[in-house]
């Protein structure tokens, strides 16, 4: 029993999504959610767990089209929307998704898909009411969900998680941060992502709150929502508070003044996805009146460590482990290190995911012996709360919320004719946390625009970087090895 969507009928005539103007029901969830779960069974009794990817906009189809996936037995493998074809190939194909859904203004980038005859291309809007099968019985044991993850290799993983998983996530949170029926929250984080999928849209639907979507974000008409008076809830990246400081620097004091009363009338407000500059936070409490909850979690595990709902939230600290969540820190050789020290967090618990699809041996690498999950962050304990000191590596960049894999964008630039070598490092920065940037050895001269340009039609924008240097010839140590705390200090 999927008990989300069981959820769902106890709210049937609540409004539970809101998406340009429309209001939807819970009930209209339900009903368009079977739609497409009949459509995906045809003559199948179940899906048994076949993953299959959608390419649709954050709305109500997209929580239909999710909602479908899982009431039919498959794993949903949520696609993202601004990403160039080769990167949603790279999901499509890893995952081994057969069927792949999207929406009308999709379909044209996904156009190749029509005349390949191991896949079925289909439209959302071709999707017609019809008489629905039995649903099969979903054991929570199964697979639910594959979101792309980059790792310290090239290439990003396939993160798999049951739907025991997913639930344990939800009902966390849910009690965690006092998600009721009355809340109403803006959605406006990437759906391929679990900060967006999760902390979002799920634990507002787990709970019968309403969910409104704004698929692109602008900072005036975030706050034009803010002072409807409707919204309660708002989660957002660092980046996102950063842009909105500053467009409330624009505004005439009279309206700055309305718009601190609207927000002082919010429950909550969460910052996560990256470190939260402690002048950010203080200069939203000062406009907003809310002292941002910030939290820690990771693709793999959900949310795993947050400040208190109610009690001190302390500014440069992820807080203490959720309910249910296990928690140590260890040295480099693995060993458990008393809580003052500096050592990697390793989680165990029922929210961590089940395996990277189809990379056995990256799976088992990520686990201890005794079954805890390694997240690579070093972190400390410090009166009680811990503080996020960095990475294991140095090849993971967080930057406006992305985790982004250095030896992927390095791998992509090598592909430029006229580089012959690089390297890719993250360099602090307080809007984005950290700032992509790359040193390139080159022959010849480079137009950066149009290396830009280049680049996006391989990766997505995000992944761009926004400062080059040229040099001769990349810093390395005796075996060679290009050694980037030096490449960050030529930045």
């Amino acid at each position: 029993m999927l008990q989300l969507v069981e959820n769902a009928k106890s709210y049937s005539q609540e409004i539970a999504i809101i998406e340009k103007e429309k209001s939807f029901t819970y009930q209209n969830l339900l009903d368009r959610s079977k739609e497409i779960a009949g459509f995906l069974l045809k003559n199948k009794s179940d899906l048994s767990e076949s993953p299959v990817a959608f390419m649709v906009s954050p709305g109500f189809d997209y929580v239909a089209t999710q909602w479908g996936i899982w009431q039919a037995g498959g794993i949903a493998v949520p696609l993202c929307i601004t990403y160039p074809l080769p990167s949603l190939q790279y999901v499509i194909e890893d995952t081994g998704a057969t069927i792949i859904l999207v929406g009308d203004e999709y379909e044209e980038i996904l156009k190749n898909y029509k005349n390949d005859t191991t896949k079925i291309l289909v439209k959302i809007s071709q999707i017609a009411a019809s008489d629905v099968a039995q649903l099969p019985e979903i054991d929570k044991s199964r697979g639910a969900m594959i979101l792309y993850t980059s790792g310290t290799t090239s290439l990003p993983k396939g993160v798999l998680t049951t739907h025991s998983n997913i639930e344990s996530q939800i009902t966390t949170l849910v009690k965690a941060w006092e998600w009721t029926s009355d809340d109403y929250i803006l959605e406006i984080l990437p759906l391929h992502h679990v900060h967006g999928i999760i902390n979002v849209l799920c634990c507002a639907l787990w709970s019968g709150a309403t969910v409104e979507f704004l698929n692109q974000f602008d900072a005036k008409e975030v706050f034009k929502i803010f002072l409807q008076g409707k919204l309660n809830v708002f989660m957002a990246v660092p980046t996102i508070y950063f842009k909105l400081i500053a467009e409330w620097e624009k505004l005439a004091e009279e309206e700055q003044k309305i718009l601190h009363q609207a927000m002082a009338n919010f429950r909550l407000m969460i910052s996560g996805s990256a470190a939260l500059p402690v002048s950010v936070m203080e200069k939203w409490k000062e406009i907003s009146g809310h002292y941002l909850l910030e939290r820690y979690g990771m693709t793999e595990i959900g949310m795993a460590v947050s400040n208190p709902y109610h009690g001190e939230r302390r500014a440069g600290h992820i807080g203490q482990p959720l309910p249910g969540v296990q928690l140590r820190t260890v040295d480099e050789e693995g060993n458990e290190i008393s809580k003052e020290e500096a050592g990697e967090i390793q989680i165990k618990g029922p929210s961590v995911f089940k395996e990277y699809w189809g990379k056995p041996e990256a799976t088992a690498k990520s686990f201890t012996e005794d079954g805890w999950f390694k997240t690579g962050d070093i972190a400390v304990l410090e009166e009680g709360y811990y503080r996020i000191l960095g990475r294991d590596s140095i090849d993971i960049i967080k930057s406006g919320g992305y985790k982004i894999s250095a030896l992927e964008i390095e791998e992509v630039l090598r592909k430029h004719p006229a580089i012959k070598d690089c390297g890719v490092v993250g360099i602090p920065n307080e809007e984005w946390g950290e700032l992509v940037v790359a040193a390139l050895v080159t022959g010849q001269n480079l137009d950066t625009d149009q290396l830009n340009t280049w680049i996006r039609e391989r990766m997505p924008a995000y992944k761009t970087p926004r400062k080059y240097i040229f040099i001769q010839d990349l810093p390395r140590n005796t075996m060679g090895k290009v050694t980037k705390n030096e490449l960050k200090q030529l930045f």
